[in-house]
């Protein structure tokens, strides 16, 4: 079977390295064009085509899809079926009918749950005990394709979305290869979406870093979780505003306001969470200064209890 395969970043790198290592690399590689990065602002290619050209596979960078130039491209490649994986655009229907077995896609949520931008970053932030990945046949919208395959797996209580996101890349690429596999052999299963149980996130951004201390300790602790490795919680301490990336439970009870400051020692800075009850946080990063254990911070910033 023929395979054009279209992606970008690291998660959709972890499936074209499965593709290669199962003898399904694919005839051509499709990937965004190259990004100014770093202080110098220079081009670096993006995850998928520096892994394409390693392996010595030919890499296409269209500026943009819906040109005829892009549509003759691909039909010059002559696909059985287009594999794609974060590719970063919306495929328009004329090269979505190209390859006579579709075009599937592996979606980082269980469909139809989470369509559209980060849903492994909210599941967490959601407080799911559980998600997965799922493989589709794409459609004319966004993440409304017939299901072909999904995967399960427990979100760990602490575990956060850049850990999530490694295990389901590589889960997602198992189930690419499975999935590719039955569409060869015509034993590929084909479920339509319940689209009234459908929901849609959005793109993270610093508006949702703000810690609210008004919520319950375990909202709080999945914010802190979701929001790693970006844009990362926040919360304001003696005029300054620290990033916070760990924190713990504690079986604690306080008549304190919501945001106070409960104890601050070498366990860690203790917060005064909803509810009388409080969360211990155990990693900080003071601005200009490296992330380190709170206690570690409290050393040289000491603080009281309010």
């Amino acid at each position: 079977m023929r395979i054009v395969f279209m992606g970008t970043p690291d998660f959709a790198a972890a499936s074209l390295k499965m593709l290669i290592e199962n003898e399904m690399a694919p005839a051509a590689v499709f990937t965004q064009p190259d990004r100014p990065k770093g202080r110098g602002m220079e081009l670096c290619p993006s995850p998928v085509k520096a892994l394409a050209l390693e392996h010595g596979l030919p890499v296409y960078q269209p500026a943009e899809l819906r040109s005829g130039e892009a549509l003759a491209l691909l039909q010059s490649l002559a696909p059985d079926v287009l594999a794609v994986v974060a590719y970063g655009r919306i495929l328009p229907d004329e090269l979505l009918a190209v390859p006579p077995f579709g075009a599937v896609n592996v979606h980082g949520s269980l469909l139809p749950k989470y369509r559209g931008a980060a849903p492994i970053q909210w599941a967490v932030l959601n407080g799911d005990k559980v998600t997965g990945v799922s493989t589709m046949y794409l459609a004319h919208d966004m993440d409304t394709g017939d299901i072909i395959y999904t995967e399960e797996t427990e979100i760990g209580e602490f575990e956060t979305s850049g850990e999530l996101f490694d295990r389901l890349k590589e889960l997602g690429a198992k189930l690419l290869v499975k999935t590719l596999r039955a569409i060869e052999n015509g034993t590929a299963p084909r479920t339509p979406q319940d689209h009234s149980r459908a929901s849609y996130v959005r793109p993270l951004d610093k508006s949702l870093s703000p810690i609210d201390w008004n919520k319950s300790p375990r909202e709080i602790v999945k914010q802190i979780a979701g929001l790693q490795p970006w844009p990362v919680a926040t919360m304001d301490l003696e005029g300054e505003t620290l990033r916070v990336f760990a924190a713990a439970y504690t079986e604690n009870r306080t008549e304190k306001a919501p945001g106070s400051v409960v104890s601050a020692g070498k366990a860690g800075l203790e917060m005064a969470c909803a509810g009388g009850e409080t969360l211990l946080l155990t990693e900080l990063q003071a601005p200009g200064k490296k992330r380190m254990r709170a206690a570690d911070y409290l050393r040289g910033h000491p603080v009281k209890a309010d």
